[in-house]
């Protein structure tokens, strides 16, 4: 995803060291919440979105670290990197794309060595990950011509996010905002693979007396798969409308709809990768039982996001914040596999009479698999902060309630591979012969969360700040499985007390220290609840005992703000007691998210930043993380413990390095992005992991305005992965040990292999960017 670049003038050296950089440093809200206002925008239509509003590494006087990507920065990338990929500069952000354009879902994020289940992300205040499983999927978010700003908190999560979790830290996307005046904004674009892309945006202006002012914006990208058969689709609609009025009071609407067609890329297991490298692909053509044929596992969704964050400055001393969002969704994640037309079981259930299969052969048959999910999320945060003396309270409630229908079933396919129905719909898919839902897996579960939060800012000196607070948080899934089967209802019912403190002094204008400590927790994901059945058995217990994850994290930081040179420097600390490790699990054909739990878990490390600005117009940046992450006790498995007590942590590389730059003179402008990962371990037992790589991106364009008529028009050209290494980016599904171990009570453990996503080839784009 990319900004179109703005191309305005220089004024002056010290404005373009504001208006240039990849502005990454602490940007940090504080333990309350704290949010720091926009400054009043020019009334012309600014092309890029908002610039960052503080400029390079601005001076918050706030007590964690924080981390950010500026718009100047995101506008001279290719225009369909996700988020994922755009913040992969930043200390301890380990990112693993299967994809150069960031359409597929074959992606993966982690911060610290915690995967993305333990990452919140929020757009516009409102939560983006998923309420079942914690995974937030940054191919459905906005466009970035409509971003100003990407943040991310790689310790932990503002007090009053509406997220659950957060150990790994916080993404946080700020729309820009509609400008005053009518506009319109035109990005076409052109890439290997037949990539095309289109976006328009239109801005209202002011709209009369009434003081609101709105944009729309609508894209369509389609791209062949780089690796096989197969391509991607995608249109997207985001819209704001905003009203400003009084002393600071704002009121909007944010509205983002997703509609795409992605390609799960398939991921190898290590011999699997030595053996066929990247041409391990699903076929190009169907053959009769051919369970492999790319048109399988094509994986539709649509989304709707909505949020409607209000500021109320009530008194001089009293302010009001809510935030009242929605979320809709529906996708499957399709996979090919074979019925046949006798001895099959509805849960535990035989059944007595055969199923009609469509085009079954001996009585066998290829058909789609279907593993649908259809949501709904709906919620509200709000705030009260009141100023009195030396002290700044919050007080708030946040209430969230969210359903999530889950179905694996099974839909025909005709002569040429092509499923009768991709969307996986239960009206369309096959049944019994008495008219049930033929499904592997068929429940429904209502997921409510409760929280409170209270937080107190302590001025002691102009200097010297203390931050404490305390959240409470409940989580109550109740769920209803429609298997038939020894379990019918699920219910899961917890309580998590998160205190948290902070301090932060001002050394002089330009230094800072500071240092928190910080809890988190997450409850297990809704898919261990429930039985999974094969042959009539049960061979995977659902229950309700799983314990919460739960953590405590410490951090302690530098940061220096000057004209040329910013930087930071923090050390962190995280322990973990029955940690939650993300993984995928082969359940009947379909890869699901699951849970295992490793644990405890103790970890420290340092992330570091510098940006560097020698001259106007020129901005470089360098960054690296050094983490030590250990598993502290034996894992139990079955009846016997793996000896894992001591063994590095899973996708937890030691060190990342980025580096990457900026230049824009007004007439010509450029960027280049790298970005080193180590060694990753895949197991438990440490015995299987990928080796350390690197990854280049580069940017070269023009602005052609003074060449034309005025008008703001710029083009560019975005080379992704130039390198074009051939490895495995990142690990998809980790295992307890790849190979057969003795455990400590002399049993033999049967290993497994993990899977891993293979790291994406090469490309280039072309973008030509007109403003209206």
């Amino acid at each position: 995803m990319t900004f179109f670049s703005a191309g305005f003038r220089v004024m002056s050296a010290a404005r373009e060291r504001r208006l240039l950089g990849l502005v990454v440093t602490t940007l940090a809200a504080s333990s309350a919440g704290a949010q720091v206002a926009d400054p009043v925008e020019p009334a012309e239509i600014r092309v890029v979105g908002k610039q960052d509003p503080a400029g390079l590494l601005p001076d918050q006087k706030v007590p964690r670290a924080q981390s950010a990507i500026s718009a100047d920065f995101i506008v001279k990338q290719a225009p369909t990197l996700n988020a994922f990929q755009l913040v992969t500069l930043l200390p301890g952000a380990n990112v693993a794309s299967s994809d150069p354009y960031g359409l597929s879902t074959s992606s993966s994020l982690t911060l610290r060595g915690l995967g993305q289940d333990e990452i919140g992300v929020l757009m516009e205040g409102a939560p983006q990950n998923d309420i079942g499983y914690y995974y937030a999927y940054p191919s459905q978010f906005a466009d970035p011509e409509n971003l100003k700003r990407i943040s991310l908190a790689q310790g932990s999560v503002d007090i009053d996010s509406p997220t659950l979790g957060g150990a790994g830290g916080l993404l946080s996307l700020a729309l820009d905002d509609p400008k005053a005046r009518p506009g319109a904004l035109v990005d076409l674009s052109l890439g290997s693979y037949a990539a095309r892309r289109g976006f328009v945006r239109i801005d209202s202006g002011t709209i009369g007396n009434t003081g609101l002012k709105a944009f729309l914006s609508y894209s369509n990208t389609r791209a062949d798969n780089w690796r096989g058969a197969g391509f991607d689709t995608r249109q997207h609609i985001d819209a704001k409308i905003l009203n400003e009025w009084g002393a600071g009071n704002r009121a909007s609407l944010a509205l983002s709809y997703n509609d795409a067609n992605s390609s799960s890329y398939p991921s190898p297991t290590l011999a699997e990768w030595n053996a066929q490298g990247r041409d391990f692909n699903f076929d190009e053509r169907y053959t009769a039982g051919n369970t492999n044929y790319w048109r399988l596992y094509r994986a539709p969704f649509r989304n709707l996001y909505a949020s409607a964050p209000v500021h109320l400055a009530l008194t001089d001393r009293l302010a009001l914040d809510t935030t009242t969002y929605l979320q809709f969704g529906y996708g499957n994640s399709p996979y090919g596999t074979q019925l046949t037309t006798e001895g099959n079981f509805l849960g535990t259930e035989e059944l007595a009479q055969p199923i009609a299969l469509p085009g079954a052969v001996d009585g066998v048959a290829t058909v789609l698999g279907n593993y649908t999910g259809d949501q709904m999320r709906t919620g509200n945060v709000s705030k009260l902060t009141f100023k009195t003396g030396v002290h700044t309270l919050t007080a708030g409630l946040w209430f969230d309630y969210g359903t999530d229908r889950v179905t694996q079933s099974y839909t025909s396919i005709d002569a040429e591979g092509q499923p009768v129905d991709r969307w996986g719909y239960r009206a369309k898919a096959i049944r019994t012969a008495d008219g049930r839902l033929l499904a592997y897996e068929n429940q429904r579960t209502v997921t409510v969360t409760k929280g409170f939060f209270l937080a107190d800012r302590i001025a002691l000196t102009p200097r010297l700040t203390i931050d404490a607070g305390f959240k409470g948080v409940n989580v109550l899934r109740n769920g209803r499985t429609y298997l038939p089967g020894p379990q019918d209802k699920v219910r899961n019912d917890s309580f998590a007390a998160l205190p948290r403190a902070a301090i932060h002094y001002r050394l002089d204008d330009r230094q800072q220290l500071f240092a928190n400590i910080t809890t988190n927790f997450r409850t297990p994901n809704e898919f261990t609840l429930y039985n999974s059945y094969y042959g009539g058995e049960v061979v995977v217990r659902g229950t309700d005992a799983l314990k919460n994850e739960y953590s405590v994290s410490q951090e302690i930081g530098y940061r220096f703000i000057g004209e040329q040179l910013s930087a930071s420097v923090t050390g962190f600390h995280y322990k973990f007691r029955n940690r939650q490790l993300a993984t995928v699990l082969d359940q009947g054909g379909a890869q699901v998210n699951a849970t295992i739990n490793a644990g405890g878990q103790s970890s420290y490390g340092v992330d570091a930043e510098i940006d560097y600005r020698p001259v106007a117009g020129v901005s470089l940046y360098l960054s690296g993380e050094y983490l030590r992450a250990r598993i502290d006790a034996d894992l139990p498995v079955g009846a016997d413990f793996l000896p894992t007590r001591g063994k590095h942590a899973v996708s937890s590389p030691t060190v990342q390095f980025g580096a990457g730059g900026i230049y824009d003179d007004g007439r010509f402008f450029g960027s280049v992005a790298s970005k080193y990962i180590g060694r990753q371990y895949a197991s438990f037992m440490n015995d299987e992991r990928i080796k350390g790589y690197a990854t280049l991106d580069l940017s070269v364009g023009m602005h052609l305005a003074d060449w034309l008529d005025g008008k703001r028009t710029d083009l560019r050209v975005n080379a992704i992965n130039v390198t074009d290494p051939h490895v495995l980016a990142g690990v998809q599904s980790v295992s307890t040990n790849a190979q057969d171990t003795i455990g400590r009570n002399g049993t033999v453990i049967a290993g497994s292999p993990p899977a891993y996503y293979v790291g994406s080839g090469a490309a280039v784009m072309a973008t030509i960017s007109r403003a209206f």
